[in-house]
């Protein structure tokens, strides 16, 4: 109807000004029907989002050995220290290469650095370098491996650090975001039953890993010496694999 009225309205601007603004007011108050006739509320329902974080651990069994060993060797003179330092780590590389047992191995180390006078800190009376490699056997070998390695030439063992295989690793991550997805939803389900709320739909998913915590390094000993340790005890433990998974979780009331 207004906007019939609209359209069909019509001023003659010869009529006197009174008429003009009769007109004028009665254009405005029609133009403000037609505005307000357009205008709908918003009824629609908003819902609302619940987020969730879940936890799954899985402990699996230490299976190798991370062991790191090296050759230092110390002299007056730098040409004969290299060269003492490189026939010592050729015999200490070739026992770990010929034994089957022994699996990545690599150098991580090779250094050449002078030695000072106590004295004058500025005087040069040495050279000392080391030459440090890393590999991995089982815990159980670790005291017949290390005796062995002494005794070719090996002066010092940096330690050993005990960890799953990769394998191992990768089956225990599976299982850790599986138990973490399962309790995230069971929080969820929980909630939202206990506030007699609705669940619609997962609208957002996060995985926050599934990685084995940084292993610690078992120090044995700084700086090797003959001794036995083919009869030393090691255990080697287990080592937990973490995951965290986070749901967001639209819902609403259960009444609606």
């Amino acid at each position: 109807m207004s906007y019939y009225y609209l359209a069909s309205l019509k001023v003659n601007f010869g009529k006197t000004l009174p008429q003009m603004l009769s007109a004028l007011c009665l254009l405005s108050l029609v133009g403000c029907q037609a505005a307000q006739s357009r205008v709908e509320p918003n009824t629609s329902f908003q819902s609302q989002t619940l987020v969730v974080s879940g936890r799954g651990m899985v402990d699996i069994p230490k299976t190798n050995a991370r062991v790191s060993l090296g050759v230092q060797v110390q002299g007056e003179t730098s040409g004969f220290v290299q060269q003492e330092l490189a026939k010592r780590s050729q015999a200490v590389v070739n026992l770990l290469k010929a034994r089957q047992d022994v699996s990545k191995l690599e150098t991580t180390s090779i250094s050449l650095n002078p030695r000072y006078s106590q004295k004058d800190g500025n005087q040069i009376i040495g050279y000392y370098a080391t030459n440090l490699v890393r590999f991995q056997i089982s815990p159980e070998k670790i005291g017949t491996l290390l005796d062995e390695a002494i005794k070719t030439g090996a002066t010092r063992i940096d330690g050993v650090t005990f960890v799953a295989s990769d394998e191992a690793i990768a089956a225990a991550q599976k299982q850790a975001i599986d138990a973490a997805s399962k309790d995230a939803r069971s929080q969820v389900d929980a909630g939202l039953s206990a506030l007699q709320l609705k669940q619609q739909q997962i609208v957002s998913i996060q995985i926050n890993g599934a990685r084995p915590p940084i292993p610690e390094m078992t120090d044995l000993i700084q700086r090797a010496a003959p001794m036995n340790l083919a009869n030393t005890a090691v255990v080697a433990g287990e080592q937990r694999i973490e995951a965290f998974v986070t749901l967001q979780v639209r819902y609403q009331s259960a009444q609606q």
